[in-house]
């Protein structure tokens, strides 16, 4: 009864936000944003909390305005998920632009597969979309979310054009049979992780235990890791999708040591993004919750 009621409160929204115009969509969805903002005080408690562990430099008032500027990041990338269903391929380009797309080409064109890194950074749920609507869809490794009702319909939304999805608990077939037929798989690696599926690597200089799964698929499949993200240019007035070239992996020979001085390799990168856009990056999410053996809690 509960999952109903709270697929009935939302999907209004939902089938609101996609009739606007998009400019209105998107301040309707940074206004709800904020609104959640200023009345989820653990929400912003963690946030806070993260960006003390990430920048102990930085001074109380900017982590303050880059957690405000996380849920306008996230109201905005509603409104884009909302209008999902009136985009097409000839009006996408006034969305999204891209930005390194020979780097996809040139490592699809291996024909080993490509795996996406990526993370909670801007607008991820538009990033997969877009690219599938230029005419290269890719399956997607999510986890479920908890009410199924808004589960299948942000599913529907996200195979529209020819995605797929991956469930976290299939992951490792799913993506092995991917790489084998030459596909493209995107993967969000920035969430907290628990042993085994996750390996403690540095991120911000602090040990997180972090999703070891791509690594491992990559060194044996030999498929080409290509960072990807997809991030609000305030200039522009539009996202940027970005490629970087493919990451050189590295390969000792030793096993376990290869797996994570790669997923040390590759949080890094997404480190290196989210330095560049602190107010676009999941702060709210307890990314070091998960601790060494013997280290204190966190949070």
């Amino acid at each position: 009864m509960r999952q109903r009621l709270e697929y009935a409160l939302v999907w209004p929204w939902i089938k609101i936000l996609g009739l606007l115009p998009r400019p209105l969509a998107r301040a309707i969805g940074i206004t709800l944003g904020l609104a959640v903002y200023a009345v989820h005080r653990r929400l912003r408690a963690t946030g806070l909390r993260n960006l003390a562990l990430a920048f102990p430099e930085m001074p109380e008032h900017e982590r303050h305005r880059i957690v405000r500027g996380e849920f306008i990041s996230l109201g905005r990338q509603l409104a884009e998920v909302c209008l999902f269903p009136r985009c097409t391929r000839e009006n996408i380009s006034s969305v999204v632009v891209y930005h390194g797309f020979e780097n996809f080409q040139r490592a699809y064109a291996r024909g080993k597969g490509v795996l996406f890194l990526t993370g909670h950074l801007g607008a991820w749920e538009l990033s997969a979309f877009a690219h599938s609507l230029q005419g290269h869809p890719l399956s997607i490794v999510m986890r479920s979310l908890d009410n199924p009702y808004i589960d299948a319909l942000l599913q529907r939304y996200r195979t529209m054009h020819g995605n797929r999805t991956v469930d976290k608990d299939d992951f490792v077939r799913g993506l092995l049979s991917a790489m084998k037929a030459g596909e493209t798989v995107g993967i969000l690696m920035d969430t907290n992780m628990t042993p085994p599926q996750g390996v403690f690597v540095d991120f911000f200089g602090i040990p997180a235990c972090t999703a070891s799964g791509l690594a491992r698929i990559a060194l044996h499949t030999h498929a080409a890791v290509v960072p990807g993200f997809t991030v609000w240019d305030s200039k522009l007035r539009k996202y940027i999708l970005r490629f970087d070239p493919a990451i050189e992996l590295i390969r000792t020979g030793d096993d376990q040591t290869d797996i994570i001085a790669n997923t040390a390799k590759f949080t890094k990168v997404i480190e290196d993004f989210i330095r560049l856009y602190p107010d676009q990056w999941l702060w709210v999410h307890r990314r070091w919750k998960t601790r060494p053996p013997g280290q204190p809690p966190l949070y």
